[in-house]
């Protein structure tokens, strides 16, 4: 595919952006690196632009000649209220409006399986299911997919609403067998996304063609992407593992230890 000109990713530093980023040069002739955090030496043809989210004239700054936005920032787990707000809830909103402003047409947007988690495991979901957020997390992942819901349908901002369910090198725990996603899995949806004449604003499950799995990608098979990692090469590693209680709701639900009962407290 023919590069584009300039590539945003917020989150670098994060564990997702860590995995991908070299693999990003592939796409772009410029990959603009963003975070808060040290995300170590920017080599060409990469550029390092720090940015708060919660600040929006430095997140328009940052989104200035980006053709499109791998959009990964913000708190990547369970938090206070007020912070999930600020950082996941108002700087996605900041970054939307600095695409409308300054022209960015393509959005990836990692939301995650949290919008869902209060569904039983034994229910299969489609991009159609009813969300039923787990946290405030899963809850503010629920309104940036309104809001790249409404970009598209007002201004034609096209956005691949990406619900992941866990991208590291391997699963950690036995739930991760079934909601695991490679990086390569990762990069190559990227680059579907990139090269689709059309992408409109369609839900993505985040997850590589594991034996075990929960999500069925049927309702976006338009777009070709198809995963060919497996989470099946680390099923020794939890072997031994004692059988959990079916009656957990760690265990009941796909959101895992999200759904227990209680509430985020500092």
């Amino acid at each position: 595919m023919p590069k584009i000109n300039r590539l945003l990713m917020t989150g670098a530093a994060g564990t997702i952006g860590q995995q991908i980023r070299a693999g990003l040069t592939d796409f772009a002739a410029h990959v603009r690196l963003s975070d808060i955090a040290d995300i170590g030496v920017a080599k060409p043809p990469e550029e390092f632009v720090a940015c708060d989210l919660t600040d929006p004239e430095a997140v328009r700054d940052m989104v200035r000649e980006c053709d499109a936005i791998l959009h990964f920032g913000g708190i990547s787990t369970e938090n206070r209220a007020d912070l999930i707000h600020r950082v996941n809830i108002d700087g996605t909103y900041h970054l939307y409006e600095a695409a409308r402003k300054e022209g960015a047409r393509r959005i990836l947007f990692a939301s995650s399986n949290h919008v869902i988690g209060f569904h039983h495991r034994e229910t299969r979901l489609t991009a159609s299911s009813a969300i039923r957020p787990d946290s405030n997390y899963g809850v503010s992942k629920a309104y940036g997919e309104a809001l790249a819901r409404m970009y598209w349908d007002k201004y034609g901002i096209e956005t691949l609403i990406l619900r992941i369910g866990s991208c590291f090198p391997r699963p950690k725990d036995r739930r991760m067998m079934a909601t695991w996603m490679s990086a390569a899995d990762l990069l190559r949806l990227i680059g579907v996304m990139l090269e689709c004449p059309r992408l409109g604003c369609p839900i993505v499950y985040g997850v590589s063609d594991n034996e075990e799995c929960w999500w069925d990608n049927g309702e976006t098979a338009y777009l070709g992407w198809k995963p060919q990692d497996s989470s099946a090469q680390f099923a020794h590693l939890f072997a031994d593992d004692p059988a959990p209680d079916p009656n957990d709701p760690a265990v009941v639900y796909q959101g895992g230890g999200f759904a227990r009962a209680g509430h985020y407290e500092d």
